[in-house]
């Protein structure tokens, strides 16, 4: 699930003692559903058929409604079985699916010719009547209709970095987009959209920004309304272009992001409010999200009955809603949502310094690397992928490896990244420049594989990051070739816009530099480096050098010898003195960094 869908789609509680069995699995339809792939199309060729794509998700209340009515109805039944193949995917369980039609929300609805080529894309439901009306349109005129558009043409920058006239275009719409009457960014679908917040947490950091601190802070404030006072964790988004209308899905991704940008507001203006929303994620994360082996599942369904509305399920507490039952868990485990999770919780970690934690995500790290783990350093999907390997497990894994070296000091984690992004390079980038390719593999014959902009905005900054630790020069380039892409018209227009602004701020500048020296097992180098750990900047290279383990991955400081835990501030022009109190190091840091952290 990538963010863009989410702008162009339509006090503490005791943990519940026990969760009782899920609701009966969906019901089966009368139609006969094909998996997708390219022998449907051989088929639908020699058949003279169409084929009829329904894209879902497994958690969406829309495409479990579609199932119940339009998908059950005799009419619509007798139609597609006369003239049309019919095939459902989730879009989980297929990113290179997902990303290609992102923009039409689930359900997706997608009608090809036999040869591979689209004639209709339609987005969301679709009742009885409307479906039999398409397909009879279709079966009238199979040409493409009015819904498919001609590729718009790439035009890619000489340059990586924003030009200043299109950095002002993008920062006019990332103020202009802001509601300033319900918070977030859009007037439509209401949620934490964690680019822009996060943006708005480096203004203020910056530049002490008041109106970033605003638009920050208040969105913060209003998302707390889709926190789920009962078990933690926050629904997807809400419509109607307020906060009282959620739909009550809880996606991985809406928990890690929400989880991480939580943890950094916390860090960085210590309001009780944040940690309280970032704890209650993790403590849904904790009992339904978890495996027994310490992996994380994917999603809960909407619905506690496919089809039906939640609001008064989710209106009552924790023991009401056991008498009814639990709505369904997506138990498939992805290396990418776990990617996304263990990011989420480091970023809580980095702010409170609670081992638990900590070990929440290196377990599940861990997890992936023995069951998901590729030759070369990438990451499949699933347990077993019906394509692929994609671009969104390796780089969700590779940030996630990112932040454990910087939450650590491990140098295996660090491994871990260089190792993937490696693969990264040889896998997924794309020949003709333009960026970073979700997969290689196309979803068909008739489709050209292509870059996501979510996937390459985290390409860009995770080798970025990675290049300062490491100081290998490939992993600037990669991050120069994603940015590029990023760069582009039209992709650079595409919402939010503080994606495109939060890539290249970092590109364009170093990180905030903290070397610890001492040896990993003095408490007072410890104390330094949990220190350090809690300065609030995201884009922060935190390094911990205990001399055994020979120079830093990448020595582009020297530092004296001393007799006792010292910790070092540097910045592209001059490194502080050595700094032995803790306490210190915050004042320490705003002062030769020139920033005005707000605390």
């Amino acid at each position: 699930m990538t963010r863009i869908l989410f702008f162009l789609i339509t006090l503490l509680t005791a943990l519940p003692s026990s969760i009782p069995a899920e609701t009966s699995p969906r019901r089966t339809s009368h139609l006969h559903w094909q998996p997708w792939s390219d022998a449907v199309f051989t088929r639908a060729k020699q058949e003279k058929r169409f084929v009829l794509l329904d894209l879902e998700a497994v958690w969406c209340h829309w495409c479990h409604v579609m199932d119940e009515n339009t998908y059950s109805d005799a009419a619509v039944i007798k139609m597609l079985e006369a003239h049309y193949i019919v095939v459902k995917a989730d879009q989980d369980a297929r990113p290179d699916l997902s990303n290609r039609y992102e923009d039409y929300g689930w359900p997706a609805t997608v009608v090809f010719d036999g040869d591979g080529h689209e004639i209709v894309k339609r987005q969301g439901y679709l009742a009885p009547d409307e479906m039999l009306s398409m397909l009879q349109a279709i079966l009238d005129d199979p040409t493409p209709g009015p819904s498919v558009h001609p590729e718009a043409k790439l035009e890619l920058p000489a340059n990586p970095l924003l030009s200043d006239a299109l950095r002002q275009q993008l920062t006019k719409s990332f103020l202009s987009g802001y509601d300033k009457l319900h918070a977030s960014w859009g007037t439509d679908q209401k949620l934490l959209d964690w680019d822009s917040v996060e943006y708005s947490l480096d203004l203020v950091r910056l530049h002490r920004d008041a109106q970033a601190e605003h638009m920050a802070r208040q969105t913060l404030t209003e998302q707390l309304h889709l926190l789920d006072p009962a078990w933690g964790g926050v629904y997807q988004y809400s419509t109607d272009g307020d906060w009282n209308s959620p739909h009550f899905e809880k996606i991985m991704q809406m928990q890690a992001e929400n989880l991480r940008i939580y943890s950094l507001a916390y860090a960085q203006f210590s309001d009780p409010a944040y940690l309280h929303a970032a704890q209650e994620i993790r403590r849904y994360l904790k009992t339904f999200l978890a495996s027994p082996q310490g992996a994380f599942y994917t999603s809960q369904d909407a619905d506690l009955i496919d089809g039906k509305h939640s609001a008064e399920y989710f209106a009552l507490s924790d023991a009401a809603r056991q008498k009814h039952g639990i709505p369904r868990v997506d138990k498939h485990i992805y290396a990418r949502e776990n990617g996304w999770a263990v990011t989420g919780l480091v970023a809580l970690y980095d702010a409170v310094g609670d081992p638990a934690t900590l070990a929440d995500a290196t377990r599940a790290a861990h997890w992936i690397l023995a069951n998901r783990a590729l030759p070369g350093g990438g990451f499949r999907h699933g347990e077993q992928d019906a394509a692929g390997p994609y671009l969104g497990d390796t780089i969700a894994m590779e940030r996630a490896f990112v932040a454990l070296y910087g939450a650590t000091g491990d140098r295996q984690w660090l491994s871990n990244a260089e190792t993937a992004m490696k693969f990264i390079a040889a896998n997924f980038r794309d020949a003709r420049g333009t960026g970073f390719l979700t997969t290689k593999i196309p979803t068909d014959q008739a489709y050209t594989p292509h870059a996501q902009r979510d996937e390459n905005v985290m390409v860009a900054r995770t080798a970025t990051l990675l290049f300062h630790y490491t100081g290998d020069t490939h992993d600037d380039d990669l991050a120069k070739q994603a940015m590029r892409y990023l760069a582009a018209v039209p992709v650079v227009n595409r919402l939010p816009a503080a994606s495109a602004l939060l890539a290249d701020l970092e590109l364009s500048r170093p990180p905030l530099h903290l070397t610890i020296v001492g040896h990993k097992d003095d408490p007072a180098a410890e104390t330094l480096f949990q220190a350090a750990l809690r300065y609030p900047a995201s884009y922060k290279r935190l390094e911990w050098w205990d001399r055994v383990e020979g120079q830093l991955p990448n020595p582009d400081v020297q530092y004296p010898e001393l007799n006792r835990a010292a910790a070092f501030i540097c910045t592209n022009r001059a490194c502080s003195p050595a700094i032995f109190n803790p306490t210190d190091l915050p004042t320490r840091i705003d002062k030769l960094s020139g920033l005005g952290a707000s605390r």
